[in-house]
């Protein structure tokens, strides 16, 4: 091969990496040989997240186009009646931190889940900051009914020992979510000290935290472990799931759908409906199925 033909080969190669940080619409690229890229999309697509597998073609040094990603084996993202936003690609775990103090949304731990069981992702219920015993015990008492239902709870304080969440973060993919002041950004800081990312001081007065991710971010735990952390999945719109897709992301309503009187029916008020008989005769929770009507709403 002539040295023309050796040099035009080697501008033409792509070479694999993964999407380790996303910032609008450029990216941070970690290739397969281990350097970091800062990379845009060809022309003016965007759709790539964090946990992309892509290709890309360098171009300086340091840089490079993203020519194409890779298939995705699940996608995570969030939308309402007017745009969606991909939260993060690849993803085979949420982690949903939850705290003692400030009070926590059931309906972002409903709408998480919900987003979890459409794609097929499996989920970690964290209980942060167990070391406050009274708020504690309340907390424990108000998460007992997703514990009932399969979900994984675990209970620890990120501030003094997350040893315990080491087992449950292995071989995934994982993706924190939580609304601001569940301490986050401690639990991850523990967990990848070099991530330094911000804390805030809780409000009391507001009951609520200081939002502090500014991009999405992955991070390596260990060889085959990552974590990503997201800002905006504190909002976790829902528009993209059909009305009659909906009903599965409720993981007890599955062996009644189907079951109803009309084929079409969508567990409102119609008559012959199996999820509202099973309500009323205590085999499901009335306030799941009230999340359910809120969503569908």
């Amino acid at each position: 091969m002539s040295t023309i033909q050796q040099n035009t080969s080697k501008k033409t190669e792509t070479i694999s990496g993964q999407v380790i940080a996303a910032f609008g619409r450029h990216y941070s690229i970690e290739t397969e040989h281990g350097e970091i890229l800062s990379c845009v999309r060809r022309g003016k697509k965007s759709g790539v997240a964090c946990g992309d597998q892509v290709e890309i073609k360098p171009t300086t040094p340091g840089q490079g186009v993203i020519e194409r990603i890779t298939l995705r084996t699940t996608l995570l993202y969030r939308s309402d009646a007017f745009k969606e936003k991909i939260i993060a690609a690849n993803v085979s775990q949420i982690i949903i931190v939850v705290a003692a103090v400030p009070s926590f949304s059931e309906e972002l731990i409903t709408r998480c889940l919900v987003a979890a069981e459409s794609e097929g992702i499996q989920v970690l219920l964290v209980l942060n900051k167990a070391d406050l015993a009274v708020p504690t015990r309340a907390a424990l008492d108000q998460l007992s009914l997703y514990k009932t239902l399969g979900y994984p709870l675990l209970k620890m304080s990120a501030q003094k020992d997350i040893s315990v969440l080491h087992p449950y973060l292995k071989g995934h993919i994982s993706v924190l979510a939580g609304q601001s002041g569940m301490g986050k950004s401690t639990l991850l800081n523990a967990l990848v000290p070099e991530a330094k990312r911000a804390t805030a001081e809780i409000s009391e007065a507001l009951d609520s935290g200081v939002h502090t991710t500014t991009h999405s971010r992955l991070y390596h735990i260990d060889s085959d472990s990552d974590i990503i952390d997201s800002p905006g999945i504190q909002e976790f719109g829902l528009n993209h799931i059909k009305d009659e897709n909906l009903a599965w992301g409720f993981i007890e309503f599955h062996p009644y759908i189907g079951q109803c009187k009309f084929n079409n029916c969508r567990h409102v008020s119609e008559p012959g409906c199996t999820l509202i008989q099973a309500v009323q005769e205590g085999k499901l929770s009335a306030k799941r199925l009230a999340f359910y009507h809120k969503l569908l709403n």
